[in-house]
């Protein structure tokens, strides 16, 4: 995935597309699957 896509431009804001994890602070995106957002550094998993 390129990092142009964990972002959009409305008007004159940048909005977000991924969530931060929330162990690890911002600039840790959380991986989307099916049925999960997972973290790649800590491990943490959010179920959908």
């Amino acid at each position: 995935m390129r990092i142009n896509e964990y972002y959009t431009v409305e008007g004159d804001k940048i909005i977000r597309s991924r969530q931060f994890c929330p162990k690890c602070g911002s600039g840790v995106y959380l991986a989307e699957h099916a049925d999960r957002r997972t973290c790649g550094k800590c491990g943490y998993t959010k179920y959908k």
